[in-house]
């Protein structure tokens, strides 16, 4: 089912939203797509996670400009105009709007809530868990990470875990390492992991980069992460 969210700069967000089958009161987390918007892939991650246990909720990012936005094909000359328009302020909007509509929920417990993202949404799942209060984060490949907002690892309230790919091109072994070191400077509570041989989006099963091997590894070490930080 779809969700009407609004946020506090007047606009309305549409959010996917998947519920477990008993009644609750359940975990929940936020899912925060990727440049390929809320589409079936990203659906299916909210359906898995409700088959797990959470409340999932997956907001259209992309609302204020292209609302309803979704594709299966990585061409970023198409994407690439939607990804620049996205801008930190707006993005933070959006996170509080979600997690004040989740943590409303009848069957949610609002001190179990988690986020979790892909590429622009591994960006927005750290801007996430900096600004509300989250008990676990888990951002796979986040771009724009570093160095623009490594100043706000010290606000990070839960455990995070950073998934990357070592054939990304666009997140550079200089920036992955920022991350990190940020994060354990302010000692915070994370676990930092790479797949080698494997490029960005290799978790989208849409795309020529899906990687079967690495995708269900990372989901295994996802929910266990979530289930441990999350329980």
């Amino acid at each position: 089912m779809f969700a009407t969210i609004d946020v506090e700069d007047g606009t309305t967000m549409r959010a996917y939203v998947a519920r477990p089958s008993s009644p609750g009161p359940h975990r929940a987390i936020l899912v925060f797509q990727d440049a390929l918007g809320v589409n079936v892939s990203l659906r299916e991650v909210a359906d898995d996670l409700a088959a797990h246990g959470f409340v999932a909720v997956a907001p259209e990012l992309f609302h204020r400009f292209a609302p309803g936005f979704e594709d299966t094909v990585l061409d970023m000359g198409k994407l690439m105009p939607l990804i620049r328009k996205m801008n930190t302020e707006a993005t933070l909007a959006d996170v509080r709007a979600a997690h004040r509509w989740v943590t409303a929920q009848p069957d949610v417990d609002a001190k179990r809530v988690a986020a979790m993202g892909f590429c622009m949404g591994g960006r927005a799942t750290y801007l996430a868990n900096s600004e509300v209060p989250l008990a676990a984060a888990v951002s796979y490949y986040g771009g724009g990470i570093a160095p623009a907002l490594l100043d706000r690892a010290p606000r990070l309230s839960g455990a995070h875990m950073f998934i990357w790919a070592a054939k990304d091109r666009g997140i550079t072994v200089e920036q992955h390492r920022a991350v990190t070191d940020a994060v354990r400077a302010a000692g915070k509570r994370f676990v930092d992991v790479e797949f080698s041989g494997v490029d960005h989006a290799f978790f989208q099963k849409t795309t020529d980069r899906y990687d079967a091997a690495a995708a269900i590894q990372s989901w295994k070490m996802t929910l266990a992460f979530l289930d441990e930080n999350v329980a």
